[in-house]
Order: structure tokens, then sequence, then C-alpha cells
């Protein structure tokens, strides 16, 4: 799919924009003055493939330990101001690698401006933007509620504000937890400026529906060619928002590293515990970080024909099961030893 072709922003040293790879971003549910736990998760995101993290800045401490954090850490952080301008400056003055803001809750211009100011200075960007519950009275009277048109001229509102200060250095969000509002408003922010938008469903619940709901407005945002940065917004572990955005973006073909696993749904034809096993090979082949795909089948219908595809894959039935490479059958195997040949050859590629 073609990409729009976005401003570039680093991140720390993270690229953002103009067609760098799309990043995948979390927030630690740590309070950030708790330097121990709050590195802990960020360590976990890393390997998890995290590559931006954004942690809380509620008071001065929260400023203060940036240092030992990023000095413990591996990837950018992100300070996630609200209110108090006077926190922004305290993380720019500390290290962060990006304020995030939003500047209809911080003041007057005059206190915008010395963010700004803080920003050139330290040469970090800003993420700015609104959600559906911050949008701008001005424009939900003109626009007649919270809607795409309110969302996105607010936000463009903050960027000319910013733009009048000489500062350019910016990536946008613009979320909703309502999927079809966030579609339509990327959309029409995405054709009106080319800063580089971060994307996200927000508030979009626990495990099961946050991985529809996210999946389906990321997803077709990104199908669209839209979007430089994502993050899934969880109740629950940061971890596993990692692991679904990892996942939406695999699904798109927009990252190649990791194991993609594909299994049939099983129906009457199928003969073997084929839900543990591939519970079983997904568990196992968490951590690897071989690009290759990875087929589970139930049997023949489904095997090396439908699967021909994956690099490597099972069939079974019937107590016994078959392990085909590029669709060429190269072993039979009991289904007791089908996960241990499977790991065998998947580890000679």
């Amino acid at each position: 799919m073609e990409r729009k072709i976005t401003k570039r922003i680093f991140v720390g040293d993270v690229p953002i924009g103009e067609g760098a790879p799309i990043a995948v971003q979390s927030m630690i549910n740590t309070v950030t003055k708790d330097i121990a736990s709050s590195v802990k998760l960020i360590n976990e995101l890393s390997a998890a493939g995290c590559d931006i993290v954004r942690g809380a800045v509620s008071d001065l401490d929260d400023a203060k330990a940036i240092p030992e954090i990023i000095k413990n850490t591996t990837i950018p952080f992100i300070a996630d101001i609200q209110f108090d301008y006077r926190l922004a400056l305290a993380a720019a003055e500390n290290g962060a690698h990006c304020l995030r803001i939003n500047p209809g809750n911080i003041g007057s211009d005059l206190k915008i401006r010395e963010i700004v100011e803080a920003c050139k200075y330290y040469d970090i960007p800003i993420r700015i933007g609104v959600n559906s519950g911050s949008v701008n009275q001005k424009f939900i009277d003109k626009y007649g509620g919270v809607n795409e048109d309110s969302m996105v001229y607010s936000a463009l509102t903050q960027v000319e504000l910013f733009e009048s200060m000489g500062f350019t250095n910016m990536k946008i969000a613009i979320k909703s937890s309502e999927v079809p509002l966030c579609i339509e408003a990327y959309k029409k922010i995405s054709s009106l400026c080319n800063y580089p938008l971060h994307l996200g469903v927000t508030e979009a619940g626990p495990f099961f529906r946050c991985c529809v709901k996210s999946s389906v407005g990321i997803g077709t945002l990104l199908s669209m060619g839209i979007g430089d940065t994502i993050r899934v917004s969880l109740t629950g572990n940061p971890v596993d928002e990692v692991k679904i955005g990892r996942e939406i973006l695999k699904s798109l073909g927009l990252l190649q590293e990791g194991i993609d696993l594909i299994s049939c749904p099983t129906c009457g034809r199928t003969k073997i515990k084929l839900e543990e096993i591939a519970k079983e090979v997904e568990k196992r082949l968490k951590d690897t970080k071989k690009n290759i795909k990875v087929a589970i089948m139930g049997c023949s219908v489904n095997g090396p024909g439908e699967a021909k595809n994956a690099d490597i894959g099972i069939s079974g039935g019937n107590g016994k099961g078959i392990i085909f490479v590029k669709g060429e059958v190269v072993k039979k195997v009991p289904e007791e030893n089908l996960i241990e040949e499977l790991i065998k050859e998947i580890e000679k590629l």
C-alpha cells in the first residue's frame, strides 16, 4: 500500500514520518517517579517491540525522575503533560525526548510560548491534538457537536498557533473512542496538513473489545496510507498494547519481523487437538525474530495446498500429521511429536 509522505521528525533516535517505519508506542501505568517500577515496565515494553514510551508527569518529582529512567532504558521517553505548563518546562529540562500536551488545557498563549521556546532550545518535538472529549467549544458550536469537523479544526487551530510561534517540530493525534468518528477525523486532517499523525482509538476498553476496535480503526487508516505512529489503548497490561499493535502492522505487511502464525478455524474434519497445538506453537515461538510464516492446519483440505504460501507448517489427522516446507511434505510424524518436530524444522530455516 502507498503511504502518505509526511514531515519527518525525530523522537529521540526514532524517525517519525516521511516514510519511516511506523513506530509502535505505549504508555506506562506506573507512577513515573517510582523509578524502579517504571524502568522495569519500560524494559518489558521494549523487549516486546515497543519503539517509544510515554509516561505521565503529574508533579515535579515525576519530571526529576526522567534522567534516571532514560539512563536505565533504551527507547525514547515522552512526557505526558496535563494543565501545568511548568511541568512541561521541567520535563524538557530533564531530558524528555518529546512532550505530549493538549494546548487547550495549558492556558494562555504566553504559557504555550514558554513551552515552545523550551522545545526549540532542547530540540524536542511536541505531540499535540485533541480527542473527542477535549474539543474547543467554539468549534462544537460552529459545527453542531463533536464530529470530524469540530475535532479537526480544533486541532488545526492549535497547529496554527504553534506555527505562528515558529514551531513545526510536531506530530498530531486526533482520537475518539468511536471508531467511525476516529476514521473520518484522521482522514480529514490527513487531507489538510502534512504533519505526521499518531493513530489510536482512545479508551478502547478491555482486551477483547480493544483488539476489535483498535484493529478496525487503526487498521483501516493504515490501509489508506494514513498514520506514522500507533498506540493501542488497552485497559490492561501495556505490554499487550505493543503485541496487538505489532500484529496490526504485520497483518497489513507493514512490519516484517517475527513469526506470522496462521491457523484454520477447525471444523468437523479436524481430527487433532488443533487449538492446543496452535497455542503451544505460538507460545514457543513468541520470542523468535525470524521473519517466517508458520501454518497450523487441521486436515488435508487446509493442509499444504491452502497454506502453500507459508514457509513451514503442519497438517494433522487421526493421530498423526505432516510437516511441510514451502508446500512440500518433508516429514510424517505422530501427533504427540508434531510440535517438537516443527520447532526443529523451524530452527533449520
